[in-house]
């Protein structure tokens, strides 16, 4: 099947279904992998590349960078600042004089005079917010960058930002990036709606989980190698055992579908309606093509439905459910 195309939110910029996660490159994928699985996405049909300073020491970004030179307008490019990427007490954080000195170095390894949409990978309860939104606001006027993006954010900060960018005329938010997946649904309560409410754009990250939803993960069986295995934060991040449940459930589903459990997990993300494009990620080529495989799975509301009812629905925003189905007095 052919990858689909979408627009990110209110900007007319138009990406692919699937976005490009550039985190392995120059960590646990060289060069020559990187090289591969970046033209391998981009015979696949897609054009949208995330990266950040911190993947791979800044080696992401060369990498990416010296990939996309030739034709650097095909491509929509984002990464993010916040992350501390040297011992220097300012090399970190929202300040202005971070993120000025961030994006600099950020487009001198990706060799280009511009990014698409730049990311705040966290928030800063250090910097006041009127701070990092003015400077966010000078890049743009400066030419540097398209559009702000936001990432682990949460929904009121995100409001509070789009008022104060409206208040003072500041380019406003345009894409954000939560983490999403049939394990993590904290998005549906808030972000994803927020989202669609003030039409942004939406790339979701880990929409398997660490590697949880590939089919290598039940509850009683776990790989030799792997980030849940390997990396701490996966670790802690999926490791109740209630998660391990739903994995094995959810193989058994892809099983039953005669399809890899990992295409499905990518097209259950992208069946929602307020996602853009989920990011998928590999460490070599070989993880790369079954991901890809997600554009050909025609996800079904059936089908949907009944992966969804594998995991709990997060609770609502209110303790007054009730009020969503109407039924309230």
């Amino acid at each position: 099947m052919k990858m689909n195309v979408k627009t990110v939110g209110k900007t007319g910029i138009t990406v692919s279904e699937l976005a490009f996660g550039t985190m392995s490159f120059g960590s646990t994928a060289d060069k020559a992998e990187s090289e591969k699985m970046f033209h391998a996405a981009v015979e696949k049909g897609i054009n949208f590349f995330d990266s950040a300073n911190v993947y791979g020491n800044g080696q992401a970004e060369l990498f990416l960078g010296e990939f996309i030179k030739k034709e650097r307008q095909k491509y929509v490019v984002t990464s993010k600042v916040y992350w501390p990427t040297s011992e220097d007490p300012n090399g970190k954080g929202l300040s202005k004089k971070n993120i000025f000195k961030s994006l600099d170095d950020t487009l001198l390894r990706l060799g280009t005079d511009y990014l698409d949409f730049y990311f705040v990978h966290d928030f800063d309860h250090n910097t006041p917010m009127e701070t990092t939104l003015e400077a966010l606001d000078q890049l743009v006027k400066a030419g540097k960058i398209l559009h702000p993006a936001v990432s682990n954010w949460s929904a009121w900060q995100i409001e509070k930002a789009l008022g104060i960018q409206a208040k003072n005329g500041y380019s406003p938010f345009e894409l954000m990036e939560p983490m999403y997946n049939l394990v993590k649904r904290q998005a549906e309560v808030e972000l994803l709606p927020m989202a669609q409410a003030e039409k942004m754009g939406v790339i979701s990250y880990s929409p398997l989980g660490g590697g949880l939803l590939t089919g290598k993960y039940g509850e009683t069986k776990r790989p030799v190698s792997g980030r849940l295995v390997e990396d701490q934060r996966y670790a802690q991040r999926y490791g109740e055992k209630t998660n391990f449940k739903i994995a094995a459930e959810f193989t058994q589903f892809a099983k039953k579908l005669g399809v890899h459990p990992a295409p499905l997990a990518i097209a259950w993300v992208n069946y929602h309606q307020g996602i853009t494009a989920p990011i998928i990620g590999a460490r070599n080529m070989e993880q790369l093509a079954v991901s890809l495989e997600a554009v050909n799975f025609e996800m079904t509301e059936e089908f949907y439905q009944e992966l969804s009812k594998l995991s709990p629905s997060p609770q609502p925003a209110t303790d007054r459910g009730e009020i969503l189905t109407g039924n309230w007095k």
